[in-house]
C-alpha cells in the first residue's frame, strides 16, 4: 500500500499530484506547465458554476468581445475544456460529444488568447495549446495516482487515441487488450465550424 504523505500547504499537496501523474504517464510538462495546471485545479474545483458552462456558446461569443473581456473569456474555455477533457472525461458521453470535442475547442481557444498578446503571455498560450494532450493526459492521470481505475472506457481511450494520438488513452487500450489498435480517418474540420454544426444542443 502506498504510504500517504501529507504537504505542507494544499499548492504543494497540488504539485506534488502532478509530479506524481506526470511519472505515471510518461510526460514531462516542465515547471511552467505543470505551475499552470496547478493553479488551474486551485482555481476551479471549487467553482459550482463550472457544470453550467455552454462551452460552445461562450466560444462563439469571444467573436463579439474585445480587449480583457475576450482573453478572459477564451482562457476560461481553454481551461474549462482542459478540466472537462482531463479531469471529467466522462461529462463528454453525457452531454453526446466525444472528449475530442473539448480537446479541438480547448486547442482553439488558447490558439486565439496566445495570437491576442505580444508579451511572454503569448509563447505562454501558445505552448499550452501546443502541449494540450499532454495536460489533458496528466490531468487524467491525477485520479489513477490512488486509484487503481482507468479515467476512461475502453471505447473512450479508442476514440481519443483515435482523434488526439493521446499516449495515456493508448496505455489505457493496453490495459483492456493486447491488440493493436487501428486508426481511422476523420474529415478535419474547421474548430468555430465544428463547434457550430456539428454536435447535438447537448454540446457544452
Amino acid at each position: 500500500m502506498d504510504t500517504l504523505v501529507i504537504h505542507p500547504t494544499s499548492t504543494a499537496q497540488w504539485h506534488a499530484l502532478v509530479n506524481e501523474a506526470e511519472s505515471m504517464c510518461h510526460a514531462r510538462l516542465g515547471e511552467e506547465l505543470e505551475s499552470y495546471l496547478v493553479f488551474l485545479l486551485m482555481r476551479y474545483l471549487n467553482a459550482a458554476d463550472i457544470a453550467n458552462s455552454v462551452l460552445a456558446l461562450e466560444y462563439l461569443q469571444t467573436a463579439e468581445m474585445t480587449g480583457k473581456l475576450r482573453t478572459e473569456q477564451l482562457r476560461d474555455v481553454g481551461d474549462k475544456c482542459l478540466l472537462y477533457s482531463g479531469l471529467f472525461p466522462g461529462r463528454a458521453q453525457r452531454r453526446r460529444v466525444s472528449i475530442s470535442y473539448y480537446v479541438d475547442l480547448g486547442i482553439a481557444a488558447y490558439q486565439l488568447l496566445a495570437s491576442s498578446f505580444a508579451d511572454m503571455r503569448a509563447q505562454m498560450y501558445q505552448t499550452i495549446s501546443t502541449r494540450f494532450v499532454a495536460l489533458m493526459d496528466v490531468l487524467q492521470a491525477t485520479r489513477e495516482v490512488h486509484n487503481l481505475q482507468s479515467s476512461l472506457q475502453p471505447l473512450e481511450a479508442m476514440e481519443l487515441w483515435n482523434d488526439t494520438n493521446s499516449p495515456h488513452a493508448r496505455a489505457t487500450l493496453a490495459l483492456y487488450s493486447n491488440g493493436f489498435p487501428v486508426k481511422t480517418v476523420q474529415p478535419t474540420i474547421e474548430p468555430a465550424l465544428y463547434a457550430r454544426t456539428k454536435h447535438t444542443p447537448y454540446a457544452h
